[in-house]
């Protein structure tokens, strides 16, 4: 238990963890799992591998023609031009009824791009330049062994090593490892991820007065997906001590536990403390906007993340400590966001040693450069601004705002790598 811990309703938020010190506490308190399992390739796609791959045959397995065209001893070949062509025989003839699995000594049999080479060729002379009249092709370009020909294990060769452990599987590496043979690959389990929404206002459909239809939770959980993970989206449970200790108890069997709302310092703010008394607190309250009422606990081991009620600040603080805590658990490797460079339009205001992450919309302009303006609904309760927003331009804690006129960055935090 945390003991130490000041009473957060007398003292407020008046000292906030930085984000970076904040990040850095939680992953020091969160360790990868080691299990693993055995999945069909079809089911692979975003899995981490838990083994190194090595392919089990060459890619191509046989000699294969590059071209469609005529495969030919290269050396029958030599001084062939368009003035003066090389005279081959045809043994398939022109019907290519009886096409031979052999090319003889001055002799050209026809094949397609993909088809195996026929024994004693050699080289491919491309379709183009060749003329075929009935038992005989004449050739008008010399072509040099292995030319146009793809040899065995051009692409991939037998024992070389293709992925290592920890490599992310994407659709492509699909492609490969099913040419090499492969059709169930060892990876990382996802990590498990307990959501639950709290608050005794929260209903699930057609809200009455003071009543707030529950959208953090159902929100969280598929970015949990998104991010890797796998998880359970619980009911709402209502502000009371024993309803949240025994829902936070429910799912230590998880990798991480997530709540939303009762995080900040309000009355019906019960988390912290319910979290205290299981546990140890490691922070609670971040220099970020929005969203500074954010806490993380550990619970017998399992980290336990507190994110705000306000659907805006929740979004924020999933994406800065949820997604690191969720990538290190499962061994997933951590990627930045895919960035669209900008110039800014409007002021962006941000108090000095904040965090502040705004949301912005991006407009093509006239001379090609894309312009962002940061949306008028600015509010951490306003989930529209997220929902129609393109990205969020990050402005660190040491600039107090960013002026118009400035190009910026403007991260895509939908992505969903």
């Amino acid at each position: 238990m945390n003991g130490e811990q000041p009473d957060r309703k007398e003292s407020g938020f008046k000292n906030k963890t930085r984000v970076g010190e904040a990040r850095e506490r939680l992953l020091d308190a969160v360790a990868p799992h080691d299990r693993t399992e055995t999945v069909a390739l079809g089911s692979a796609d975003g899995r981490v591998l838990a083994e190194e791959v090595v392919a089990a045959r060459n890619v191509p397995h046989y000699p294969k023609a590059a071209m469609d065209g005529y495969a030919v001893r290269a050396e029958d070949t030599f001084g062939a031009s368009d003035r003066s062509p090389e005279v081959l025989r045809n043994p398939g003839g022109p019907e290519k009824a009886d096409v031979p699995d052999e090319v003889p000594p001055n002799a050209a049999v026809r094949v397609h791009t993909g088809s195996e080479l026929p024994e004693g060729a050699d080289a491919v002379v491309m379709i183009e330049q060749t003329d075929e009249f009935g038992s005989e092709v004449e050739i008008f370009d010399a072509v040099a062994a292995g030319e146009n020909v793809a040899p065995v294990g051009e692409d991939v060769e037998s024992g070389q090593r293709l992925y290592d452990s920890g490599h992310r599987l994407r659709p492509s590496d699909l492609g490969l490892l099913k040419s090499v043979g492969v059709d169930t690959v060892e990876v990382r389990e996802r990590p498990t991820v307990g959501v639950i929404p709290t608050g005794e206002e929260l209903v699930q459909s057609d809200p009455g007065p003071g009543e707030v239809v529950e959208t953090n939770g159902l929100t969280v959980s598929r970015y949990v997906e998104r991010w890797g993970g796998e998880a359970t989206y619980r009911d709402v449970v209502t502000d009371d001590p024993d309803a949240l200790r025994a829902a936070i108890q429910r799912d230590l069997t998880k990798d991480v536990v997530v709540t939303t709302g009762g995080s900040s310092v309000g009355e019906r703010d019960l988390l912290p403390d319910v979290v205290s008394d299981l546990g140890e607190i490691l922070f609670h309250g971040v220099a970020l906007k929005p969203g500074h009422p954010v806490a993380v606990g550990v619970v017998e081991e399992t980290p336990v993340v507190m994110l705000p009620g306000y659907p805006v600040a929740c979004i924020v603080n999933a994406v800065q400590f949820l997604r690191p805590a969720l990538k290190r658990v499962g061994g997933l490797p951590e990627q930045g966001f895919p960035t669209t460079e900008a110039r800014l339009d409007r002021k962006i205001r941000s108090e000095p040693g904040i965090r502040t992450f705004a949301r912005v919309q991006l407009e093509d302009g006239e001379n090609g450069e894309r312009t962002a303006t940061p949306t008028r609904a600015s509010g951490s309760g306003v989930l529209s601004s997220v929902a129609l927003a393109d990205g969020w331009v990050e402005v660190p804690e040491g600039r107090e705002g960013i002026p118009e006129g400035e190009p910026v960055s403007v991260q895509d935090w939908e992505w969903s790598a």
